[in-house]
């Protein structure tokens, strides 16, 4: 495996937009394929977003070499890996031990998010008394949401299940249950409280977010505070910037904002050669930056991140965003269909359609046939 030079960096330095690409591709391992174990990924990308069950078995496809979709799923049934509500109050799978690391810090995001959810009806809910009911009734059985609704609305007639039930969620630690489905979740997975299920204590208690920030800055960086913010959803972190400010050095990009990074994180060569890459849906690639001018023409955001919330599976020519792309099942027969934002070049179409064709055999594997579709 190729490793990506490390250039030793001097602080306020011009970097370019198309070296933040490429600094990027290198941290989320997309220049290419690693030998790395699937926890060891999961740990260096600091969790993949997983709003669905499926997108972090194609993330890990997409950057490890010869990934094993059961790699993943043994991980979540001994316990290693964790499905959570964590950075931006949505669903990631994580380590272990990174989630019982970095809870507390995110703690304050939780709860400002919460407070941003139900506006004006947090005045009426009793986070204590909620959470007491949410150790007992967990504490029981794992179970889904609608049964913790169901139980909240019997609890507590006339009062608000759902904001109470979000309440919970963002208040108490918990951790969804792998089964024996295909991408290891149902689409209504149970929950269990984290404590019992990993058998430790999993706090809530405020900390410090530097650690945090130096994780961010080793997947994503160089980065602003502001993109910071928006990866984490934690508010107001350029004071912790600048309390780290003498471990770290800084950069300067084409609209004179100050980026920092660590000292000897990957910084390719903005030249280097980027393969064609297919990304799944809600992959933290496309959703870490405030500004995602490094990886998407801001012409094309409305078409990845939609106003229902979704984000859409991407697939990347000379390392940024060039279109979408989705699979279909018909029968026996499998599709994946790519939906280019303007003209691929002939060459990488046709390395897109040799990828495509394994993207389809690794989410379609029992397909008797497979197509590679470009949409009209």
């Amino acid at each position: 495996m190729v490793t990506p030079a490390r250039k030793r960096a001097t602080s306020g330095a011009t970097i370019s937009n198309r070296a933040l690409n490429r600094a990027l591709l290198a941290r989320q391992m997309l220049l290419e394929r690693h030998k790395l174990s699937a926890l060891d990924a999961i740990e260096r990308l600091v969790g993949l977003q997983a709003q669905v069950a499926r997108p972090p078995f194609v993330g890990l496809w997409t950057r490890l070499h010869r990934f094993d979709k059961s790699e993943l799923a043994t991980a979540l049934h001994d316990r290693r890996a964790v499905r959570v509500t964590a950075m931006r109050g949505t669903l990631h799978v994580m380590t272990t031990a990174d989630y019982v690391a970095m809870r507390g810090a995110m703690q304050p995001m939780l709860t400002r998010g919460m407070q941003a959810v139900l506006r004006g009806r947090t005045a009426l809910l009793q986070l204590e008394a909620l959470e007491v009911e949410a150790q007992k009734f967990f504490g029981k059985s794992a179970a889904t949401f609608d049964a913790l609704r169901h139980h909240l609305k019997a609890k507590f007639p006339g009062a608000d299940e759902r904001a109470m039930a979000y309440a919970i969620r963002t208040h108490v630690p918990l951790v969804q249950v792998p089964t024996d489905a295909s991408w290891a979740f149902p689409a209504a997975a149970d929950f269990a409280l984290a404590d019992r299920w990993l058998s430790k204590k999993v706090s809530t208690s405020a900390t410090s977010p530097e650690a945090l920030v130096l994780r961010y800055l080793a997947a994503f960086g160089p980065a602003t505070p502001a993109d910071a913010q928006a990866w984490s959803g934690l508010p107001a972190l350029r004071d912790v910037f600048e309390a780290l400010r003498p471990s770290l050095v800084t950069f300067r990009d084409a609209r004179k904002r100050e980026l920092f990074d660590l000292p000897d994180a990957a910084r390719p060569d903005e030249d280097i050669e980027v393969p064609v890459r297919f990304i799944a849906d809600f992959d933290n690639l496309v959703l870490s930056h405030d500004d995602r001018s490094r990886i998407m023409e801001d012409a094309h955001r409305s078409r990845v991140t939609l106003k229902n919330l979704q984000v859409r599976a991407t697939f990347l020519v000379d390392g940024m965003v060039a279109g979408t792309w989705k699979s279909e099942r018909k029968r026996t027969a499998a599709v994946l269909v790519i939906e280019p934002f303007g003209s691929i070049p002939k060459r990488a179409k046709a390395a897109l359609e040799e990828e495509g064709d394994a993207l389809l055999a690794f989410v379609e594997p029992d397909a008797k046939e497979r197509e590679v579709r470009w949409a009209s």
